[in-house]
């Protein structure tokens, strides 16, 4: 079980790395939207391949479709109540638009994107544990997608606490929380599932698989597109094509 820690925390410290990284060195709003767009194909990708395929094979469709759409429509739910507090902010690099970076809207608006990372993190890191349950190794496939979309994810959401007056100090350990997050998710998706009966592993790495692509839809997708223009189609599209070739190797 501590591969599975080991592994979410692995995919996890990509977005420590991307905070690291717009600290020390500036990256314009083009290249940010680029690596997002890898990111989204390959999470698309490793979803579709490494979940909902072996769900469907493993179960059948009903159980897939249970949790899918259940996973999605939860996701949803979630990220409409964050995203009412500013966690819609947590993949911008735009920041808040408070007067002061030390008022209450501004502050309340950094801790939604903190949150709104978290509840990203979850979903992405169980599938890691799940992996491991379902085929006795991690999936590099899964493990490669989440590391690429998270690393953004870290460029974009520190800019934005940048100028929502965080400090370089609070919001590495932010990040490190979110870090422990994913390694923590990763686990419990192993140790949960370990003995369950493949309905329960079906639906449960459905839920899973459509709380990404929920979450892709609706913050990756839209966030890359608007900070990488139209070239990102084709991205995202290589994505995808890189969690194909990962699935059969």
């Amino acid at each position: 079980m501590w591969m599975a820690v080991l592994w979410g925390a692995i995919a996890g410290s990509a977005t420590l790395l991307g905070a690291f990284a717009v600290l020390k060195v500036s990256f314009n709003k083009r290249m940010i939207g680029m690596i997002m767009a890898l990111g989204t194909g390959a999470l698309i990708g490793a979803t579709a391949y490494e979940l909902l395929g072996e769900a469907v094979e493993k179960s059948g469709f009903t159980e897939a479709a249970i949790g899918f759409l259940g996973g999605a429509l939860v996701f949803t739910i979630f990220d409409y109540l964050v995203s009412r507090s500013g966690g819609h902010k947590r993949k911008s690099s735009d920041g808040t638009k408070s007067k002061e970076s030390g008022d209450s809207n501004s502050s309340n608006t950094g801790m939604a994107i903190f949150i709104g990372t978290i509840m990203d993190a979850i979903p992405e890191s169980a599938m890691i544990g799940l992996s491991l349950i379902e085929g006795g190794g991690v999936s590099a496939a899964l493990v490669v997608a989440i590391f690429i979309s998270n690393f953004p994810e870290g460029l974009s959401s520190t800019v934005g606490l940048k100028k929502s007056g965080y400090t370089n100090g609070k919001i590495m350990w932010m990040w490190v929380i979110v870090l422990a997050f994913s390694a923590l998710s990763s686990l419990g998706g192993a140790l949960l599932l370990q003995d369950a009966s493949d309905s329960v592993k079906a639906i449960m790495s459905s839920f899973a698989g459509g709380g990404i692509i929920a979450m892709v839809a609706s913050t990756m997708m839209p966030e890359a597109y608007e900070e990488g223009g139209p070239s990102v189609g084709f991205i995202t599209a290589v994505g995808v094509f890189i969690s194909l070739i990962l699935h059969h190797l």
